[in-house]
């Protein structure tokens, strides 16, 4: 028995179970509960209804395009705030690179309801109206960290030897970054929208709180329909979600390979 045993563990295939188990049970199965739900109707018969309730249902519609307005806007604003500062964290001359690393991080120990009711209360302390305004910076704040760190790490990785080829070849600071800098950081780019836009995309409890429930995200409308025992819709409504996050996850994939292939060409 005890040979069985040593011999069991001895196989490292075998330390990968209790991970396969977890993956399984919180993972596989959830997404299979939601795609289960969401073709079935209360009765448990199979039909296109929930998706069609949802095409059919311009206040749901809307939501789900401005939910992605939202996502954009902050995505694209925590890359024009997190670029520079990652790329200022990576140069060797900051020698307190490190440091500075771990203050951004810092705030991701505490818990997103405590930051965004910190950014409620900062807002009301400057007497400053909740809203649009508010939700997206919100947003920045909670997620710009997501978008420094990938970035920094990309560029704290690169080949500087390619930097000082194209400066020995004459090319100016601003066709460096362009054609060496920016090209060989897509990676780290591509990470950092991915790691933003789907968090974005799917919140509801920032909204909820830097707008008084003013205004609504498709998260939101996922959660009221789950809360209210709207199992089957709020399931094809999630579904709908995962798609789309699975669609941006595909597209930044490609987008990354392609500037891996002609990321080295000066």
């Amino acid at each position: 028995m005890l040979d069985k045993l040593s011999h069991f563990f001895l196989r490292r295939r075998n330390w990968t179970l209790p991970y396969a188990l977890f993956l399984l049970i919180f993972a596989i199965v959830p997404l299979l509960l939601i795609v289960l739900y969401a073709f079935t109707d209360a009765d448990g018969a199979f039909t296109f209804a929930n998706f069609r309730k949802f095409m059919m249902h311009p206040e749901a519609m809307n939501t789900f395009i401005y939910s992605i307005g939202i996502a954009l806007i902050t995505t694209l604003t925590c890359l024009l705030l997190g670029y520079p500062a990652a790329y200022i964290l990576s140069q060797k001359q900051f020698n307190t690179s490190q440091t500075m690393v771990v203050l951004f991080i810092l705030p991701m120990w505490v818990n997103i309801l405590i930051r965004t009711l910190a950014t409620v209360a900062l807002f009301d302390f400057l007497n400053l109206p909740l809203g649009e305004g508010a939700l997206v910076f919100g947003m920045v704040y909670n997620f710009l960290p997501f978008m420094i760190y990938p970035i920094y790490n990309t560029l704290q990785k690169m080949d500087r030897n390619l930097i000082e080829a194209a400066q020995d070849l004459g090319a100016t600071p601003l066709q460096v970054f362009g054609k060496v800098i920016l090209p060989l950081s897509m990676p780290g780019i591509m990470s950092g929208i991915v790691m933003v836009f789907m968090p974005t995309v799917s919140t509801f409890a920032i909204a909820e709180l830097l707008t008084m429930n003013n205004i609504k995200l498709f998260g939101t409308t996922v959660q009221e329909n789950i809360y209210n025992g709207m199992w089957n819709y709020g399931a094809a409504l999630s579904l709908i979600m995962l798609l789309l996050i699975g669609v941006t996850i595909l597209f930044t994939n490609e987008e990354d390979g392609a500037s891996n292939e002609s990321g080295g060409v000066i």
